[in-house]
């Protein structure tokens, strides 16, 4: 920290390519984070040097992930198409220095020009042409008179190095593609190696924090700010990157995911973006809890996701209000209970939060219950309802299965019992102990719900298995990723019509979060979610693996 005579300062440089993912929620925890624990700053940087793949859209759900994590950038927001102009210049100084060419190799040609791994690479045939026939044909680049592909500018460095990205690199392509924000003022764009580094210099970063993958771009880092920077110079440090288990988060899987359709959208609630976790219902809370107990790691892992959902049950427990809802409903009509007549009933809005209070439910002759809560032929051990058997009602009275009511077909549509009625809160039985307890909704109030119960879009632990990198490719280095889809789960989501809900409910704000007592945490859908049309999503069951396997070690 004292080589910059204790400034620090950092920055969040994402791609406006797509929507931010859950490894960028730590990316932006530890860059705005280590700024706010020295007391220094942190920029917003887009780095929008690929205008065909980049959009404004993105831009913006950018800036709206970053606000809901609860970070600012203040008024530090920029973008590396602010320096295209000077960026020119510094590739022009290259050219100038002998260190920068035009080439007419193909993208294929430059493939098979680097060499491999264990085979140096072989100079290109136009490596050595004159300063002079390179500040021209760069220019004329510049000006668009050639074609997408026809030339690149590339940096001179050491084709025989052991390392393939200093193999002079490409800098600048020629892409006529309008740009979000520039329009056709440029048909050139530098490459994200060339354009990161300097613009980072540009605004005087100290500690340029990226991913492990980035650990091998480090010395052409370097070799830029070196050979085009004077003073101060940013330093590159590198940190493991988010892998968790049955989730990509490579970008370029994600858009595939999107534009085939396998997904609604980059907000749909099974993907492992910020706005597909916020539309779900995750917290920022959870999510910050979640990157400050991972830490920051020089060494690639993988991550358990249920530490993640462990994160997130911590704080919507005690945080969600407790409602009742019937997924599967069946009928119960309790027979000794006075028709036409109905009563309010109080309950406890969260039990872990006394300051949340209590609500008013009603209770009435006909109530609904979860189909699978009754069996008409019980295992041993079968602690919900049957036939002659007694259960509570969460919050109301016991009641006894005396009838079942079948159609044609044998399905039950009717269950009848009678219920006890000194076995109420407060009542002289209250105290009587049965083994089951099951939720309800009362006929009364209850109204119809759509209910989306979501899975994890990849069933495969490590759907993709091999290591990506989120740096832009070259041409020649894109590959075929089309083989996780595969892996995706087929049944990721189930949505169910008709569910029965609290009256309650239908006044819920879109992104509000409840428990369903029994069924686990849901959230009133974004986008969705009206009085006239309730949906809910499920946010995360209530069964916590994650915190039962560190009660057994």
């Amino acid at each position: 920290m004292n080589k910059y005579g204790g400034r620090v300062h950092t920055r969040f440089p994402p791609e406006p390519n797509g929507y931010l993912h859950i490894g960028h929620a730590k990316s932006i925890c530890l860059n705005f984070g280590t700024a706010e624990e020295f007391g220094g700053l942190c920029n917003l940087r887009f780095d929008d040097t690929n205008p065909s793949q980049e959009d404004t859209e993105f831009v913006e759900a950018i800036k709206e992930d970053i606000r809901w994590l609860g970070f600012s950038w203040g008024d530090r927001l920029y973008y590396a198409s602010d320096y295209f102009d000077q960026l020119y210049e510094f590739a022009v100084q290259l050219i100038k220095k002998g260190k920068a060419y035009v080439c007419d190799l193909t993208p294929e040609q430059i493939r098979e020009y680097r060499g491999t791994l264990t085979q140096p690479g072989k100079e290109s045939p136009y490596r050595n042409r004159s300063i002079e026939e390179n500040l021209d044909l760069f220019e004329r680049m510049k000006n668009g008179e050639f074609p997408n592909g026809a030339k690149v500018l590339r940096a001179k460095i050491d084709m025989a190095s052991p390392n393939l990205n200093m193999r002079d690199p490409v800098i600048y392509r020629i892409m006529h593609e309008p740009h979000h924000r520039t329009g056709n003022k440029w048909c050139i764009y530098p490459m994200y190696d060339f354009a990161h580094p300097l613009s980072d210099a540009i605004e005087n970063i100290t500690h340029s924090i990226c991913t492990l993958e980035f650990e091998d771009h480090r010395p052409l880092y370097d070799w830029f700010i070196d050979n085009l920077i004077t003073g101060d110079k940013p330093k590159q440090y590198e940190f493991a990157r988010l892998n968790l288990t049955k989730t990509v988060t490579s970008k370029r899987k994600l858009r595939k995911l999107v534009e085939k359709g396998y997904v609604s959208g980059w907000d749909d609630p099974r993907m492992p973006t910020l706005a597909g976790y916020r539309r779900r219902g995750y917290t920022p809370e959870s999510i910050r809890d979640f990157c400050n107990r991972i830490g920051v790691a020089k060494a690639n892992s993988t991550v358990d996701i249920a530490l993640l959902e462990h994160c997130l049950r911590e704080d919507l427990n005690a945080k969600a209000p407790r409602v009742m809802a019937v997924l599967d409903p069946v009928k119960v009509v309790i027979t000794n209970y006075p028709e036409g007549q109905t009563e309010k009933l109080e309950a406890e809005n969260n039990p872990e939060n006394p300051a949340a209070g209590h609500r008013q439910i009603l209770f009435s002759r006909n109530l609904f219950i979860e189909r699978e809560d009754f069996m008409e032929d019980p295992p041993k051990n079968y602690f919900r309802l049957s036939p002659g058997k007694e259960v509570r009602l969460k919050h109301a009275y016991i009641i006894k299965c005396e009838q079942v009511i079948k159609d044609e077909e044998g399905k039950i549509v009717e269950i009848h019992c009678t219920y006890d009625p000194d076995t109420k809160s407060g009542g002289p039985a209250a105290g009587r102990k049965v083994k089951g307890t099951l939720h309800w909704v009362s006929e009364a109030e209850a109204i119809n719900a759509e209910v989306r119960l979501y899975d994890y879009l990849f069933l495969d632990d490590e759907p993709e298995a091999s290591t990506y990198c989120e740096v832009e490719l070259e041409p020649d280095q894109e590959e075929d990723e089309d083989d996780f889809l595969s892996k995706l789960n087929p049944n990721s989501l189930k949505i169910l019509k008709n569910c029965k809900v609290e009256s309650i409910l239908r006044d819920a704000l879109p992104g509000s979060k409840f428990q369903f007592l029994r069924q686990g945490y849901f959230c009133a859908d974004l986008k969705d979610h009206s009085p006239q049309n309730p949906v809910f999503n499920r946010i995360v069951g209530l069964k916590d693996s994650w915190a039962k396997a560190k009660q057994k070690k």
